[in-house]
């Protein structure tokens, strides 16, 4: 049946080296009931090469083929706008789809019958659903990269380091947001021996940065709160003001600033403003790992872009973090990519079934309509 038939496509988007599955990952697929297509080239840039996919037991075939004979279509990013030359109705496409930013593709993929399934939507507090997780693992791989890219760039040493030529005092690392990426962050500046301090507003942060031996900061007049789906909640206006010079603050006696607060289809909230960066000292070095599209926790950042201030300030629009870790960030998408389509396969077929809660929430266009988290549009 075409259903079972699973196609990996090549990823397109300038920068991106990741691929949907692994070689290590197609036994297990066909071992669900699914053939496995793979487009050439597809996993070349994460240095999985073709032979790897065939000795596995995949098929590597062109792309016009790929979409032909897939009744499944695995991706990381979603296929530009002219991939819906391609897809056709009764297919799956399955994916970070990000539908919140791609309602145009979502229109297109509605009006050719396509289901789209984008594990982005997948509810993280759903235990039975981690293994599906795909922002939980892609996240934890920028938290840590995050480390790496602002140690290159910092130019001290992140220990505590005593020689004969004098001692060198350890970085001081200031972490905003401690979710999965945060708390990757913490403990990768902790094992290269930083002070790390960070901050959250979730009520449930100050324990976790405690564990991994951070000091948690304290922002008089901000209440702890979470919002929907376990994110930060927004910040009233008054609460946004005292947030920022509180931060400002702690900034200026850092070396290091990451800064981690994402929201999904939001605009991130904004952390460093420019006049936080001009208290900073020459050489400091500041990684928004939030940079993308919508903006990011540092002012003016810009997704893959890196500016040194006036003041000597290295601040870094860290975009893909997970791309520079494409054969690590690959082997875990794959994994969750393996979990989300083996939960949809029913002796073998493709069983979509919007009363399962988590397909209800990560269905985006079945039917020819284009849904939401389990409603319409």
């Amino acid at each position: 049946m075409a259903d079972t038939i699973a196609g990996v496509v090549r990823e397109r988007d300038p920068g991106e080296r990741r691929v949907a599955l692994v070689p290590d990952a197609v036994p297990r697929l066909r071992a669900a009931g699914a053939e496995v297509l793979v487009e050439s080239g597809a996993g070349q840039a994460a240095w999985f090469p073709d032979d790897a996919y065939t000795e596995a037991g995949a098929a590597v075939v062109p792309r016009d083929e790929l979409y032909r004979r897939s009744g499944v279509v695995l991706c990381v990013n979603a296929p530009g706008p002219e991939s819906l030359a391609f897809l056709r109705g009764g297919q799956t496409l399955l994916g970070l789809l990000d539908p919140r930013g791609n309602a145009a593709l979502a229109s297109g993929w509605s009006e050719r019958g396509v289901t789209a399934v984008s594990l982005d939507l997948l509810p993280r507090t759903l235990s039975r659903a981690q293994s599906m997780d795909a922002l939980t693992s892609q996240a934890n791989i920028a938290g840590y990269r995050s480390v790496l890219l602002a140690a290159s760039a910092y130019p001290r040493y992140f220990p505590m380091l005593t020689t004969a030529a004098g001692t060198a005092p350890p970085a001081q690392v200031f972490v905003l947001g401690t979710g999965v990426a945060g708390l990757q962050a913490i403990a990768t500046a902790r094992r290269l021996g930083a002070v790390v301090t960070a901050y959250d507003i979730r009520p449930e942060a100050r324990a976790e940065v405690g564990s991994l031996g951070a000091r948690f900061l304290d922002v008089p007049g901000v209440s702890a709160g979470s919002g929907q789906g376990g994110y930060a909640r927004a910040l009233r206006s008054e609460e946004e003001n005292v947030q920022q010079k509180t931060l400002a603050e702690h900034i200026a006696r850092s070396d290091i600033v990451i800064t981690t607060a994402k929201v999904p289809g939001r605009r991130p909230p904004l952390l460093v403003t420019r006049a936080a960066l001009e208290g900073m000292r020459p050489g400091s070095v500041v990684v928004d790992a939030a940079a993308g599209p919508l903006g990011g926790n540092v002012e003016d950042s810009l997704p893959d872009h890196t500016e040194v201030t006036d003041g000597g300030v290295t601040v870094i629009g860290a975009g893909n973090l997970p791309s520079a870790m494409a054969t690590a960030a690959s082997t875990a998408y794959a994994r969750n990519v393996t979990a989300a389509l083996t939960h949809l396969l029913r002796e073998g077929a493709l069983h979509i079934d919007l009363d399962d809660e988590i397909q209800a929430a990560i269905v985006v266009t079945h039917a020819g309509s284009v849904r939401t988290q389990g409603g319409e549009v």
